[in-house]
């Protein structure tokens, strides 16, 4: 009888090294490209009464101001709060901050904010100005929070011909 003899089978060494190249390059890309690609939502309100909505008139309306000349700070019942020189081009975030912070302090269930914006406000300005109304780094407990100043903010645009407060000149009323 005649024996069968089994052919012992190697198995192909697998080559998995370009393999293993690419997913060394893919993973860092898509991890950072991750952290490049989160989008940030800022909901916006705009401007005006609703129908058969009755202001009363002692309402605190605040209204910021942004033109390339600098900001200012009033309410739309009152007048003028502060006005806030832009110096070198930059805008005064620092003190627009901490008035908002003092306003804040006067008025806390106030939320809302008129952003009126000026059309040769580059972008960058206008989302910075809007992340310091709506909040100012606190610390609480050893930690850095978010405070609330007004989180709800609405947007209008500014004349074109707009001139800073204090730099304007009067040309009629009171103070001409």
């Amino acid at each position: 009888m005649r024996r069968r003899h089994r052919r012992i089978m190697n198995s192909p060494e697998l080559d998995i090294t370009a393999f293993l190249n690419l997913m060394i390059v893919l993973v860092p890309v898509l991890l950072l490209g991750m952290v490049f690609s989160q989008v940030r939502m800022i909901e916006l309100n705009f401007p005006g009464v609703q129908e058969g909505e009755i202001l009363e008139p002692d309402q605190f309306n605040l209204v910021v101001t942004l033109i390339p000349d600098g900001i200012e700070v009033s309410d739309s019942g009152r007048g003028m709060l502060r006005v806030l020189p832009a110096t070198d081009g930059k805008q005064d975030f620092e003190n627009l901050r901490s008035l908002l912070r003092g306003i804040k302090s006067r008025v806390p269930d106030k939320t809302d904010v008129v952003l009126e914006v000026g059309p040769e406000i580059d972008y960058q300005t206008l989302v910075t100005t809007m992340d310091t109304v709506r909040s100012y780094p606190a610390v609480v407990a050893a930690s850095l929070v978010d405070g609330e100043l007004f989180p709800d903010i609405s947007l209008m645009d500014a004349p074109e011909d707009r001139v800073l407060a204090d730099r304007a000149e009067p040309t009629a009323g009171e103070g001409a």
